[in-house]
């Protein structure tokens, strides 16, 4: 089989030939169909994640789409790069039963791009955030495939208006397409009070959740934003790993400030999560950007999508059968 191949970490894949891998005890073998090259995927073959240098060589791919051997379509995950072990971008991936969850048809490739960042989007407001019918959200860094879900995923859970704040004019742009109330310019030479007052003036009053992707100033801004009892969830840290929360906007408010990882769900949980985001795609209620990229083109897929110069999630498609 054709198979995209890390041989020393850092370095870039190469497709290279494998021979298909065989389940064992508690496996099942998947026909892949597509695999997103993901922020994880890359960091993890960089070899400075918190899991460590990845065994090499490996095959990277932390999830994908795919059938099994019956013609069940499912969306599995592996650990590939976090533990020895190869994983979804390949012609063939075994993975642990648990790790498989039956898919409706016609979802392949959209799931792909959105699969465990839309998670992450809805288990963060829902779980997490607590997110209730009537509130106002606010999304920071709406350009990535988290804060595009989460635009429209706090819209399907009843949020009476959602805020977005972006860097990019076209993030801003896609926000307002996927059903942004207000859209907030990020960037510039804006100290903390003065992003809080743009911010500010672009909701309904207090805001109730906001959903953080980034940390670092607009996080800081964010947390004045909120009213009594509200909630800020951060799922990363793109605008810095630091942020002065001042203690008065805290306490004043009884606020809190919540962490969120997918690594904290259990395999019942994500089953879960990943069956309604395939439910919403399949109704179309649920897109995100993204391209599709033959295995064949990995290696300059994979720099673009590691530089930022790719226009969404790009997504490897197999040779068919």
């Amino acid at each position: 089989m054709d198979a995209a191949v890390i041989t020393t970490g850092g370095q870039l894949p190469v497709v290279a030939r494998r021979e298909p891998p065989r389940p064992g005890d508690g496996q099942l073998r998947v026909r892949v169909a597509a695999a997103p090259i993901t922020p994880l995927d890359v960091l993890c073959a960089t070899g400075t994640s918190y899991f460590g240098p990845p065994a090499t060589p490996y095959i990277p791919g932390v999830q994908g789409v795919g059938h099994l051997e019956d013609g069940t379509p499912v969306w599995f995950a592996t650990a590939a790069g976090m533990r020895p072990g190869d994983g979804s971008m390949a012609e063939h991936c075994v993975v642990p039963y648990a790790d498989v969850v039956a898919l409706p048809d016609g979802v392949d490739t959209l799931l792909a791009a959105l699969g465990l960042s839309a998670v992450a989007a809805l288990m963060a407001l829902t779980w997490r955030g607590e997110l209730r019918a009537g509130e106002q959200v606010m999304v920071l860094g709406a350009g990535g495939v988290v804060g595009q879900a989460a635009v429209q995923l706090a819209r399907l859970h009843g949020a009476r208006r959602v805020v977005v704040a972006a860097r990019s004019a076209a993030a801003r742009d896609r926000a307002r397409t996927l059903g942004a109330d207000a859209v907030v310019a990020l960037g510039g030479a804006d100290d903390v009070g003065a992003l809080a007052a743009r911010l500010r003036d672009a909701c309904d009053g207090p805001v109730d959740l906001v959903l953080d992707p980034l940390f670092g100033l607009p996080a800081a801004a964010a947390l004045r934003t909120l009213g009594p009892h509200g909630r800020l969830v951060n799922l990363g840290s793109s605008a810095g790993e630091q942020a002065s929360l001042d203690s008065a906007t805290l306490r004043s408010r009884s606020l809190r400030v919540l962490g969120y990882t997918n690594n904290e769900l259990d395999v019942a949980q994500r089953a879960a999560a990943i069956r309604a985001i395939a439910g919403h795609i399949a109704v179309g209620r649920l897109t995100a950007t993204h391209e599709t990229v033959p295995l064949a083109g990995v290696a300059d897929a994979w720099a673009r999508q590691a530089e930022g110069r790719a226009t969404g999630r790009i997504v490897l498609t197999m040779p068919p059968p």
